[in-house]
């Protein structure tokens, strides 16, 4: 098992770089094979330094919320979240055609009814409605113009919608090499896209881990 979890690390960190890349072409042309990217993203090693689990209980989700995952990929998240809340509706949001098509195919072969495959465009989530949280799992960095499209987010969140955003640490052994941006950053991009900080966890050993709410919330 420790021998698996370090070669999914090394998969990882060897994967993200290309997909750091995209300010030349879009993202979703890397990743346009999904059943190949899935025994990455979904390879069950992950779940030792992402800890799941952990980050849904840390998110204090009710059943019947509304739940936007940006960046879905395959649905690491987007599933166990739609799990976590049976009342509610999952947004399984990704620019990839090809990751679109496989999540909404994950969704019936696993039986969800409340996870909905949404398509974005690389500049707009394009949400067809408001949600109580907005999750982007290792997706920051490859936001190009932040500061219109998190102002444009903001629009999109209940009166107690958070938006959360997990990302590595710039000194962290995993994930990508390029294109890191720092925690300090993150939060002071997002301040000025009208967000405060509301909560900071630090359970995750190569990630961080912020929640963020609309100013005057």
């Amino acid at each position: 098992m420790r021998t698996k979890f370090f070669i999914a690390l090394l998969v990882v960190s060897l994967a993200a770089p290309a997909a750091a890349q995209h300010g030349s072409q879009p993202l979703h042309q890397h990743f346009d094979d999904a059943e190949r990217w899935s025994q990455v993203f979904d390879d069950p090693a992950r779940d030792a330094w992402q800890k799941p689990k952990e980050v849904i209980r840390a998110l204090a989700l009710p059943p019947d919320a509304s739940v936007a995952d940006i960046g879905a990929g395959t649905g690491y998240f987007s599933v166990r979240l739609a799990r976590a809340v049976p009342e509610g509706r999952v947004y399984a949001v990704d620019v990839s055609p090809s990751m679109v098509h496989y999540l909404a195919t994950r969704a019936t072969r696993e039986h969800l009814p409340n996870l909905i495959a949404h398509q974005a465009n690389p500049d707009d989530a394009r949400l067809p409605r408001a949600v109580d949280l907005v999750l982007l799992v290792d997706t920051y960095h490859h936001i190009a113009d932040r500061a219109t499209y998190f102002r444009k987010l903001r629009t999109t969140l209940t009166g107690s919608g958070r938006l959360a955003i997990i990302d590595f640490r710039p000194g962290a052994p995993a994930g990508p090499r390029q294109g890191r941006v720092a925690p300090d950053t993150v939060k002071a991009e997002l301040a000025r896209a009208g967000y405060r900080l509301a909560a900071e966890r630090d359970f995750l050993p190569y990630q961080y881990f912020l929640v963020f709410a609309p100013a005057g919330s």
